[in-house]
C-alpha cells in the first residue's frame, strides 16, 4: 500500500447544508500534505471523518489502509492528532501529560517509559518534565502537543494549524521536526494558512466551499494556466516608497492586482506593456528610482487567485 489515504466521493451533509461534497484524493506514504482553503470551506469536517470521529453521509475512506467507517478504531490508533488550540492540561506537569496520553492508547510499564523517553528526546522536553504545562510558551506547548500526538507511534499524524500563534523561531524549529518525521516514514497532514508553510508540502489540496479544486505540488499549481492567464506577465517592482508606488500602480489601466511584499510591489499586468512604462507611471506621481523584475506567481498568487475566481461563480 502507497497511500496512508485515499479518499472516495467522500460527502457530509448537515440537513441540507453539505459541509464536504464528493471529494476525492489520495496522500502517499511518507509524505507532508498541506489540506488548505479559507475558513468554513470544509477542512475540519473532512480531517473529523477521516480521523472515524464523524460519519460520511455517502462516499468512502481509508486511513492507513483501515476503513473509516467500518474500522474507527483501527483508524483512531494508527494516527494521531495536534490541535492549532492547545488542548493538554494545563495543570499536569509535561511528565503527567504524556503519562496519561500513554495510558489512553494503552501503552503501559517499561513500554510507556521507553516512549515517553523517545518522544521526549526527540522535542527537546527535557529540562521542562516538572514544569506544569500550562506554564509553557506557545512553542514549547506545541512540542508537547506534537510528543503527545506521537507517542502510541503512529504512522500518520493529523497536524491542524500546528504553528499558529507561536514566534517565527519555534515555527521553523517545529517544521525541521516535521521534516524529520517525514524522513523517517510518517506521514503528516496538515493544514496552515501560511503559504510559505505551504510551499514546504510535498503535495498541497485546496478546498473551497465544500469542493475540492485542485491538487498538486507546489510548482504545478503555481503554474496553473489561470494564475497567470495568457497575455499577462508579472514583475516586482522594487522602490523607496511602497504604499505610494503600490496606489499608484493599482491605478493604471495595465494593472489587474498588485499586492505589496517586504518592500517590493508584486504587479500582474498585461503582457504588452513593458517594464519602462511601469516604471515611467510611476516617475510621472514622482516616484524615482524604481527597479522592475520578471518573477513566478507565489503560492498567495494561486490562492487568492482561486479564491476570487471562485467566489465571483
Amino acid at each position: 500500500m502507497t497511500h496512508a489515504i485515499e479518499l472516495n466521493n467522500l460527502t457530509r451533509k448537515f440537513g441540507d447544508f453539505t459541509a464536504v461534497d464528493n471529494i476525492s484524493f489520495s496522500v502517499e506514504k511518507g509524505t507532508i500534505f498541506g489540506f488548505l482553503g479559507p475558513n468554513g470551506s470544509g477542512k475540519s469536517t473532512c480531517i473529523r471523518m477521516l480521523c472515524s470521529v464523524l460519519e460520511p453521509t455517502s462516499g468512502s475512506a481509508t486511513v492507513n489502509g483501515f476503513d473509516i467507517v467500518k474500522d474507527p478504531e483501527q483508524v483512531k490508533r494508527s494516527i494521531g492528532y495536534m490541535n492549532q488550540s492547545f488542548s493538554l492540561y494545563r495543570d499536569l506537569s509535561v511528565e503527567e501529560n504524556l503519562s496519561f496520553f500513554g495510558g489512553i492508547y494503552g501503552l503501559r510499564g517499561q513500554h510507556l517509559i521507553e516512549r515517553m523517553e523517545s518522544v521526549v528526546h526527540l522535542m527537546g522536553l527535557q529540562p521542562y518534565m516538572r514544569r506544569p504545562s500550562g506554564q509553557l510558551s506557545g512553542g514549547w506547548k506545541q512540542r508537547l502537543a506534537l510528543a503527545a500526538a506521537l507517542i502510541h507511534e503512529p504512522d500518520l499524524v493529523f497536524l491542524d494549524e500546528p504553528t499558529a500563534g507561536i514566534d517565527p523561531v519555534a515555527r521553523r524549529e517545529l517544521w525541521d521536526l516535521l521534516f524529520l518525521l517525514a524522513s523517517q516514514g510518517k506521514t503528516l497532514f496538515v493544514t496552515t494558512h501560511y503559504m510559505d508553510e505551504a510551499e514546504r508540502c510535498d503535495q498541497i489540496a485546496y478546498i473551497y466551499l465544500s469542493k475540492l479544486m485542485v491538487k498538486g505540488t507546489p510548482s504545478q499549481l503555481k503554474a496553473l494556466p489561470e494564475i497567470t492567464p495568457e497575455g499577462t506577465r508579472r514583475i516586482a517592482v522594487s522602490t523607496t516608497r511602497p504604499s505610494a508606488t503600490l496606489f499608484v500602480l493599482k491605478a493604471q489601466p495595465f494593472t489587474l492586482d498588485a499586492t505589496l511584499v517586504e518592500a517590493e510591489i508584486h504587479l500582474l499586468m498585461r503582457a504588452e506593456v513593458s517594464n519602462e512604462e511601469a516604471i515611467a507611471s510611476l516617475n510621472g506621481a514622482n516616484i524615482q528610482g524604481c527597479r522592475a523584475r520578471p518573477i513566478e506567481p507565489s503560492l498567495e498568487d494561486v490562492f487568492v487567485t482561486l479564491t476570487r475566481r471562485l467566489a465571483k461563480q
